[in-house]
């Protein structure tokens, strides 16, 4: 079976790894010319410096060429480009497994839309999500995951080629609730690291996580997502590890922002990709339109976006309207 990764960062470099070690044909696509030539000593060092790949992965920046023969496609790039690469190339007839997380900003669609607009039903297609960071999959760390699409057939193909002794992979067909998760938890990820930069208060952030995830669901059942989606991996899971792993990314512009940087300062130190910076305002176009209620959500974009105080927010949300817990 013939595989192509699109990207090779973090990402893309761990999931490769685990694919490479499982025997099969790969192709892995890179703009990045500093890592082909790294991968001459099999190695990306921009990402996992000091670690040897397999032998099997053979890098290109040949678009075209990565997914011409390939039998699957794995996306591993940043949300924000999908559409723009994915229109240079013909992926019918081809199954399609999402790695990246995220919403797009111009048009506050998901993955799968994306794909849908391009392909219609010309292809199979998945998203993997869950507590997953590519550090700990590449130590090979036993690692759960869910692997969501509306097809059975492609369900059980990818359940097969991605589980390993340290991989774990479940299935759910509720494919727009695990994207959503996927995406959202980058928001408050945020969240959570602009509590740790101004305490760490645990009672602050053990509340964030819980309204966080209340927040997340209100959203997604609002939009057509099942309510236990939110209860399983790519909900709480990815919740909980990517509001306090020292892996998150997303966690770590939070706390950044609550030591007292700017957050253009931030993201221009970073090599990697931070999506809810993204996400978070792809959301607020989205639900301006729905007309959710996303307090918190809403506080993180006016952080980044406008500039407002971090510790006025969290007091404008302290003395919101008294109500229920569950409504």
């Amino acid at each position: 079976m013939k595989i192509t990764v699109l990207g090779f960062g973090s990402w893309g470099t761990s999931i490769s790894k685990l694919l490479a070690q499982k025997g099969y044909d790969l192709i892995v696509w890179t703009k990045d010319e500093r890592v082909i030539e790294s991968m001459r000593w099999s190695e990306n060092p921009y990402y996992f410096p000091n670690v040897k790949l397999p032998k099997n992965i053979y890098v290109t920046n040949d678009l075209k060429k990565a997914v011409s023969s390939a039998e699957i496609v794995v996306i591993a790039i940043p949300t924000q480009v999908i559409r723009m690469v994915l229109t240079e190339i013909d992926l019918s007839g081809k199954t399609i497994i999402n790695l990246s997380k995220g919403i797009e900003i111009n048009t506050g669609k998901f993955i799968h839309q994306i794909f849908q607009d391009l392909f219609r039903k010309n292809i199979n297609y998945c998203s993997l999500s869950g507590p997953t960071h590519a550090e700990e999959v590449m130590r090979e760390i036993p690692t759960n995951i869910v692997a969501a699409s509306k097809d059975d057939k492609t369900l059980k193909t990818v359940q097969n080629i991605f589980n390993t002794n340290y991989f774990r992979v479940y299935t759910n067909q509720d494919i727009l609730g695990v994207e959503l998760s996927a995406a959202l938890k980058n928001i408050y990820a945020i969240a959570a690291g602009i509590i740790d930069g101004l305490g760490p208060w645990d009672n602050t952030k053990a509340a964030l996580i819980t309204r966080a995830l209340m927040e997340m669901r209100r959203f997604g059942e609002e939009i057509g997502a099942k309510r236990e989606t939110f209860m399983g991996l790519s909900g709480i899971g990815d919740m909980i590890v990517t509001c306090t792993s020292q892996h998150s990314r997303n966690r770590f512009v939070g706390e950044e922002i609550g030591k007292g940087k700017n957050i253009q300062e931030i993201l221009a130190n970073m090599y990697m990709v931070a999506e809810g910076v993204y996400t978070v305002k792809a959301l607020m176009q989205n639900v301006n339109v729905k007309q959710t209620e996303m307090p918190i959500a809403e506080k993180i974009y006016q952080v980044i976006y406008e500039d407002n105080d971090p510790l006025k927010c969290i007091e404008e949300l302290m003395e919101r309207e008294l109500k229920p817990e569950f409504w």
